[in-house]
């Protein structure tokens, strides 16, 4: 996952800021995580308290698709640093977001703004600022061409 951010120009840290921003309000199809519950044993990485919950919650989504979860446990569609710190706890459900607490280059900055939401705000605010204008067209090349503005006029 590092890789692929610092390839678009990030730094680890705006990684774990936008990671961990996306995650506070997002949502996850059980399918997406399934064999961490589901399979022989369930991922030791995961609480096995949450294990439980996940597993009573999914347990149709073979035939129902559109069962999800939130990935904050804690504060649910609510934008803060409860996710920051769920993960501190085992509470992360994805195997992305546990691996922010299993990496040495993540772990800190997982911990810094589990400690302060003014400081992920800040980060994340300002990481949002460069993903909003990664790969915009400027000059000559962002102008709309005839058949963009004949699309946006009919």
């Amino acid at each position: 996952m590092i890789a692929i951010f610092q390839s678009m120009g990030f730094t680890v840290q705006e990684m774990v800021a936008l990671t961990a921003g996306g995650h506070t309000i997002g949502f996850a199809h059980c399918s997406e995580f399934s064999t961490r519950l589901f399979g022989k044993k369930p991922d030791p990485a995961l609480n096995p308290k949450l294990v439980e919950a996940l597993k009573r919650h999914c347990a149709n989504y073979s035939t129902d698709p559109t069962i999800a979860v939130f990935l904050d446990v804690i504060s649910p569609g609510r934008f803060d640093n409860n996710f920051l710190k769920n993960l501190q706890k085992g509470l992360g459900i994805l195997a992305s977001d546990i691996a922010l607490m299993k990496d040495p280059r993540t772990v800190a900055i997982v911990n810094q703004y589990a400690m302060d939401n003014n400081l992920f705000f800040r980060d994340f605010s300002r990481a949002m600022a460069k993903l909003s204008v990664l790969g915009v067209k400027t000059g000559h090349k962002g102008e709309p061409s005839d058949d963009d503005l004949k699309m946006i006029l009919d």
